[in-house]
């Protein structure tokens, strides 16, 4: 039975953000890395970028797979093996000498991380009653907006000393300090996930809301992660910001997302997920546009803004994405939409942005970029929920 107060699974959300905040930092720590590695491995703009394209690859092929995992398994084994496959990829990467290992790596990185979320989202929201559930998913979402603060910081404490490749030694060693952790005294998810049958996932497929919010989770991922991936590089190359300053301004920018990730928890348990999508989009994407429109003197206050609306979308997309289906069928929609998000948002924008940086413009890839997440903003409205015996309500 589901507990009615949050502060009695503080414990078990906590871990599970931890276990994300490895899983999510391991699929990111490139960027900031990203000068060094083109000059070491003399890489052009669009092999910088297809990097994360690789690892939303390996991301996609087992997070669409990963209600197998669940229903094979359990959500907590599920999770448990995850964290251990991605501390061997880390250690892989570290070792690896020529681009076609790093790329190789990089797919298997993506393949370990994959299975988490539909099995975190599932073991969470198990954990907590749905008048929780924005807050819940909030905390959850500290791991990646801490992580976007500590990447570039941990990025440049160990260039100080270190080549690039000690950064995937230290989080395989994490990972798999966190995976014995988690084994031993993990909480929840001691249940199997539903078995992806092909009637479920045509029934999935066939409703229109999944196909609006796999656009949703699209354009969110790349106001996020998407920008992340390319704003190092774009800003030494094509603004002419040192490695260390540029880094250290991202991670900046970064800090205000673990406060506001908590207001976009309350936003949405408050107003509900539609109205909160709509007004996260329009803000983000016209803060994005901005990022590749404004001059250098203005950059760093659009850098400073653009991630403190777009984080918001989580908590509000989570929670729209938990009411689309039926309880039973929640976590094959998680492995729906989820690795297509990543593979347009975290893959193919990045390697867009890349592409037109090649051809003299970083600027109009992240403006594109912008425009497209403005467009989010026509859809929340067309998102029907699940009806259930579980309380939920929307504008």
């Amino acid at each position: 039975m589901q507990t009615q107060k949050l502060g009695s699974q503080l414990g078990p959300i906590l871990l599970l953000t931890s276990i994300f905040f490895i899983n999510f930092i391991s699929r990111i720590i490139l960027a900031p890395l990203m000068p060094n590695v083109v000059s070491s491995l003399h890489l052009s703009s669009v092999d910088a970028g297809s990097f994360f394209l690789f690892i939303s690859i390996g991301y996609f092929t087992t997070l669409l797979g990963s209600g197998l995992l669940s229903a094979y398994w359990t959500h907590k084994k599920t999770i448990t093996y995850s964290i251990f496959a991605l501390s061997l990829a880390l250690f892989l990467i570290s070792l690896s000498r020529e681009v076609w290992s790093i790329r190789m790596g990089l797919i298997f990185l993506g393949m370990a991380a994959g299975p988490y979320i539909p099995s975190g989202i599932a073991t969470l929201t198990a954990l907590t009653t749905s008048q929780h559930w924005g807050k819940a998913i909030a905390i959850h979402e500290l791991a990646p907006n801490l992580g976007f603060i500590v990447a570039p910081l941990i990025a440049e404490a160990i260039l100080l000393t270190f080549s690039w490749r000690a950064v995937f030694v230290l989080f395989g060693l994490m990972a798999f300090i966190l995976g014995g952790v988690f084994a031993r005294f993990g909480r929840g998810g001691e249940f199997k996930g539903q078995v992806p049958n092909i009637a479920s996932v045509k029934a999935i497929l066939s409703n229109s809301t999944f196909w609006i919010m796999v656009v949703l989770f699209s354009l969110g991922i790349s106001g996020t992660l998407g920008i992340f991936t390319m704003l190092p590089l774009y800003l030494v190359s094509e603004h002419g910001y040192e490695r260390n300053w540029a880094n250290t301004l991202i991670a900046i920018s970064r800090i205000a997302g673990l406060g506001i990730v908590f207001f976009g928890g309350w936003a949405t348990d408050r107003f509900g997920p539609k109205r909160i999508l709509r007004i996260v989009f329009f803000l983000s994407g016209v803060l994005t546009l901005l990022l590749g429109l404004t001059t250098k003197s203005w950059i760093a206050i659009i850098i400073i803004f653009q991630p403190i609306v777009a984080v918001c979308f989580f908590p509000a997309g989570l929670a729209a994405l938990s009411m689309v289906t039926s309880p039973s069928e929640r976590n094959i929609a998680i492995s729906l939409t989820v690795p297509l998000a990543f593979l347009i948002g975290g893959g193919a924008i990045p390697a867009m942005i890349g592409f037109i940086g090649d051809l003299g413009s970083f600027a109009l890839g992240i403006s594109l970029v912008g425009g497209l997440i403005l467009t989010g903003a026509i859809f929340p409205g067309h998102l029907k929920f699940y009806i259930s015996t579980e309380k939920k309500t929307d504008s």
